[in-house]
């Protein structure tokens, strides 16, 4: 975990301070939200079903208009699940207002099931569509896949799988 959390602050260091050594470099800060559908492969003696609503916060920023970084923690009631994810997003424009992306996530999830909680490390890749409504305001729609190895208590979680509807706010 002490890994996790120092690779954790180096990216959003990183993050924070790239503006400042560049200054002729495009930047675009947001914070946003999202709520969606979750489902975990739960599997085991005691599992229970793993769908649930899910909603998470975000923020990051966008680089040279094409490269998004972010920060996004995420929550499912079900599975009393807390996500803590770092991810990189390649963002292609397609049409006016729209990008199409895929990109990567990794960070760590903490689950209470069947009276057990663990955090494990997780990693996996999204896609999705951006529609950008003005110059303060984008809406997305996404796809996640994250793997995972939660074991406790006879109960197995392999991976996580969400649709998302998102919106940021850009300053």
């Amino acid at each position: 975990m002490k890994k996790l959390t120092t690779i954790s602050t180096l990216l959003l260091t990183a993050l924070v301070t790239a503006p400042t050594y560049s200054s002729g470099f495009d930047v675009d800060w947001f914070v946003g939200a999202g709520v969606g559908y979750q489902n975990d492969d739960v599997s085991g003696v005691n599992a229970s079903n793993g769908e649930d609503a899910t909603f998470e916060i975000r923020s990051g920023a966008i680089l040279q208009q094409h490269h998004r970084l972010s920060a996004t923690y995420g929550y499912m009631d079900k599975l009393e699940q807390h996500k803590f994810l770092t991810s990189y997003d390649y963002l292609l424009p397609v049409y006016d207002n729209i990008n199409l992306f895929a990109g990567v996530s990794l960070g760590a999830v903490d689950s209470d099931v069947a009276n057990e909680s663990s955090t494990e490390f997780v990693w996996g890749g999204q896609v999705g569509a951006m529609y950008v409504i003005n110059d303060n305001w984008t809406t997305e729609v996404s796809y996640r896949y994250l793997a995972q190895d939660f074991e406790e208590n006879h109960v197995e979680i392999d991976n996580s799988q969400q649709v998302m509807v998102s919106v940021d706010y850009h300053f």
